[in-house]
């Protein structure tokens, strides 16, 4: 039932919705606990991505607490339906994937196959591996964060390609990833499995 100013409780709630601070900053319409935006973040030079570690959390958001940054969003179920229901939500989530990929040293190409996109090792792969490919890397949990978020937001092929594109990489490196990080990594995707019908 509207009220005097013709708003109903749907639009109420629809507003509440729109009011999550996490869409908000995935919707240009909002910024971070620092006060940056989208673009601010994903305008930040690889030396930047390396040596700051409160973005990952805004770019790649979990239901769980971050230990690197007591100020990192919560994604809730309605910001996971949000971005599962709204295309130019994980449109820009496969922007910020973008960033991180070349700050990896991986491209991603989309194509008509099955899953739509590969992600493969760039030319600059030799050099962007020796900052961030070696034992015990916060790079590693980065990843595994990446890949969580991407599969919880409805990006699943891109998860899928980043993890076939790292099997690549633990293939030749497997003493510097080491086991249990590969097995993080893979137990994105079979926690996502799990959840089927």
């Amino acid at each position: 039932m509207p009220d005097r100013e013709g708003v109903t409780h749907d639009d109420i709630t629809r507003k509440k919705r729109a009011l999550s601070r996490l869409v908000a900053f995935y919707r240009h319409q909002g910024t971070d606990h620092r006060g940056r935006s989208l673009d601010d973040i994903r305008a930040m030079s690889v030396d930047a991505l390396e040596a700051t570690h409160d973005f990952i959390q805004w770019l790649f958001p979990l239901p769980e607490p971050s230990s690197a940054s007591a100020d990192a969003p919560l994604l809730t179920p309605e910001d996971i339906r949000q971005f599962n229901a709204d295309r130019m939500l994980r449109d820009e989530l496969s922007r910020s994937l973008a960033v991180m990929l070349r700050f990896y040293g991986f491209a991603s190409r989309e194509h008509a196959g099955p899953g739509g996109v590969e992600i493969v090792r760039a030319t600059g792969f030799a050099a962007r591996g020796r900052i961030w490919l070696h034992p015990h890397s916060h790079n590693f949990l980065r990843i595994t964060r990446i890949l969580r978020a991407l599969h919880l937001l409805g990006c699943a092929d891109h998860a899928i390609a980043l993890l076939g594109c790292l099997e690549d990489v633990y293939a030749e490196f497997p003493d510097t990833i080491g086991p249990r990080t590969i097995a993080f990594w893979r137990s994105a995707r079979a926690a996502q499995e799990s959840r089927r019908p």
